[in-house]
């Protein structure tokens, strides 16, 4: 699994050098030198910048800079495509022009050659896949950044030895997809991840108004997130549980897996003959009931996220297809969010307090469904919610839209410095996509009405005798433990307090410009040394006469006049570039 290494050391920055100058000439290609700048790269990467070209070509400034900055994204991969389509879903984060463009990030990418794809299929299986499968489809289906999609026909014999049930076994005559990673995918965002996690810690440090995002919180969930999704027997055990979860709802239908034939980086599952859910026109022709279909695909959604609390976090219409009888079968499960009971309820309360008007409880909802490190206003708090309370208090909830009140609630916790947990952010993703298809599918769809029984549920399951029983045993069991635990913390807290091993943790801000300048300075100085040193040993080597020599003059001794020359040309520069002296 792909984790995050620090690297607050230079030594592992130059570690990265190419691929840090790789993503420094993309900045510079597409006009953001000042992004550079602002965060001071050219402090950990002096000798790189020296090598890369900053001027940008003059026709890139014909788009816009959040157009080129979707440009750039693409250019540089699967990491920080998957980063910006993540981003484009935060409006606290990012102005509404740059969630725009966002949004059209695409990750359609060339596919590999099958050479990869049976390179892997040896590594992972010891088998070509023509020794798996019946047909193998060397031309790929589709190719994305995490890896390329190929159709193949399913052999029988491959599955002789495996305790596959009756149904799989059945299943072996049908054709399946098989989704093989890109190779190399592993270590490239690795890397990436490890240099994001560093720029988020250099903007922390330089830009004083992104530090109440938490750009490294940011980076350490999209991490975990984005490990998830490259290990496809992570996805396998997905489909398990949704389909396991659904198995007694007749509007779903969910593709069959076969974990013998797949690894983590090779996933078979069975091939759905279905119609895109964004394929209107043919769904349509086909004499599908559109609004039965958009309806049914909310209250799919609705019952992973309040019933469950196991989500397809990323229901686009891409992601959905159309069987016959409106049945809806989901795909690609890399992405999945879960739900806590208490964010389910908290999230309840929420909805339920913005339509009755009821400010205190909006505020003490949002407070659960939050997290800060600061002091928190009450009173603005409750001022700000009653004028957001006040807009929809009148409407009926069939009239609010999911993605509005999302966006507005992401406003005003960035106000105040509130931060939303990052499963709830999921949600409102899944929340607001799931209305978009709906609204394509069929206008009229009111999703907030279509969750009011689901919320319901939720608010009558919580005074449910058998509910407050156990909710009285779990207090009651915690009190308990406290109390057992209790004289043996104390203990420990004292022992160490005696011993002198209790440590307190102070962070400076501000320092950081001061250890810059020292540092550079401190550079400068032991470069000028050794140049004063270089020109006197040359000088006095010159006098020695010391053979061999041109013209008289020895040739070690004009060497190092040379390099003196260039080493004093070079520090000048380094110095001008600055612009002082």
């Amino acid at each position: 699994m792909v984790s995050i290494r620090r690297l607050g050391a230079i030594n592992r920055t130059y570690r990265h050098l190419t691929r840090y100058r790789q993503i420094l000439r993309i900045l510079f290609k597409y006009g953001f030198n000042d992004l550079v700048d602002y965060l001071h790269l050219d402090h950990y990467l002096e000798t790189g910048l020296q090598m890369i070209s900053r001027k940008p070509r003059e026709q890139i400034f014909r788009y816009s800079r959040p157009e080129r900055l979707r440009m750039g994204l693409e250019e540089l991969g699967p990491t920080f495509i998957k980063l910006g389509q993540l981003l484009s879903t935060r409006p606290d984060f990012a102005p509404p022009e740059y969630l725009d463009e966002l949004r059209k990030l695409q990750d359609n990418v060339p596919p590999f050659s099958y050479q990869e794809v049976q390179q892997i299929f040896q590594e992972d299986q010891g088998k070509d896949p023509t020794e798996i499968f019946t047909d193998f489809a060397v031309t790929p289906l589709a190719a994305a950044s995490i890896g390329q999609v190929h159709l193949a026909r399913i052999s029988s014999d491959s599955l002789k030895s495996t305790t596959l049930s009756r149904k799989n076994k059945e299943a072996s005559k049908r054709d399946v997809v098989v989704k093989v990673q890109r190779p190399g995918l592993e270590n490239i965002i690795a890397v990436d991840l490890e240099i994001l996690a560093q720029i988020a810690t250099l903007m922390e440090d330089h830009f004083e108004e992104v530090q109440g995002h938490q750009p490294s919180a940011i980076v350490e969930e999209f991490a975990l997130s984005l490990s998830r999704e490259i290990d496809f027997t992570t996805e396998l055990a997905n489909i398990h549980h949704f389909s396991k979860l659904l198995s007694d709802n007749p509007t779903i239908y969910v593709p069959e897996v076969f974990p013998e034939l797949s690894t983590e980086r090779i996933l078979v599952m069975e091939w759905v003959n279905g119609i895109k859910a964004s394929d209107v026109s043919e769904l349509k022709k086909q004499g599908y009931n559109l609004s039965l279909i958009a309806e049914r695909g909310a209250n799919l959604v609705m019952e992973q996220i309040f019933v469950h609390g196991f989500f397809h976090a990323d229901p686009h219409p891409g992601n959905l297809f159309i069987l016959p009888g409106n049945k809806i079968c989901f795909i690609d499960f890399g992405q999945m969010g879960r739900l806590l009971l208490k964010d389910r309820e908290n999230f309840t309360d929420f909805v339920l307090s913005i339509t009755s008007g009821n400010e205190n409880e909006a505020v003490n909802s949002i407070l659960k469904m939050t997290v800060h490190k600061e002091e928190i206003y009450r009173d603005r708090l409750a001022l700000d919610i009653s004028e957001l309370v006040g807009r929809y208090m009148h409407l009926p909830i069939g009239e609010l839209e999911v993605e509005k009140i999302h966006f507005e609630l992401l406003k005003l916790l960035s106000k105040h410095k509130l931060f939303l947990k990052p499963n709830l952010y999921l949600m409102f993703k899944a929340l607001a996509t799931v209305e978009g298809v709906g609204t394509i599918l069929a206008p009229e769809i009111e999703l907030l009405a279509l969750a009011k029984p689901f919320m319901k549920k939720i608010k009558l399951d919580r005074v449910h005798p058998r509910r407050l029983i156990d909710d009285l045993s779990i207090t009651g069991h915690q009190y308990l433990s406290l109390i057992r635990d209790l004289p043996s913390e104390t203990r420990t807290i004292l022992t160490q307090l005696r011993q002198g091993k209790m440590k307190m943790e102070f962070k400076h801000r501000g320092l950081l410009p001061l250890e810059r300048a020292l540092y550079r300075v401190s550079n400068q100085i032991a470069f000028a040394i050794v140049l004063a040193a270089l020109i006197v040993g040359s000088s006095l080597i010159v006098l020695s006469g010391i053979k061999p020599r041109w013209h008289d003059i020895p040739v070690i001794g004009l060497a190092g006049f040379l390099v003196a020359g260039i080493m004093g040309f070079w520090l000048l520069i380094s110095i001008l570039r600055r612009g002082k002296l």
